[in-house]
């Protein structure tokens, strides 16, 4: 399969993804705010990584959550892409959201004085 149809397969899937998180009905899942990050479809489109990421709740109960809305999930997946086979589900926690969000923070804190030379020493000292 060409690699820019699994890119295509894998942004569709992201898509709606993160729609139909927003319609499972276990209380561990729709009651966090999760982000679908990313997907990855292996190239005989059997299996399918998807990459999530929460900012709130229990890390350990939302992946069990999904875990286990994994078959629904599936399933409406298959009713909303026009795929031949729809790949099994496994999902991975990423932490790139948070990760960035820190880094922001962190960046945000820096202070520069107008007193700095453009080597990073005071003007007046060499």
């Amino acid at each position: 399969m060409a690699n820019y149809r699994r890119g295509r397969i894998n942004d569709e899937m992201q898509k709606e993804l993160a729609q139909i998180l927003r319609e499972v009905k276990d209380p561990r899942v729709s009651s966090a705010f999760i982000s679908v990050t990313g997907t990855d479809v292996a190239p005989d489109l059997k299996f399918a990584k998807v990459y999530y990421s929460v900012l709130t709740g229990d890390k350990k109960e939302i992946a069990k959550g999904l875990k286990s809305s994994a078959g629904f999930i599936r399933g409406q997946l298959a009713r909303r892409m026009n795929l031949r086979m729809t790949p099994e589900l496994s999902f991975y926690e990423d932490n790139s959201i948070a990760y960035g969000a820190h880094i922001s923070k962190i960046l945000s804190g820096i202070e520069i004085s107008e007193d700095d030379g453009e080597d990073g020493t005071p003007d007046g000292e060499e």
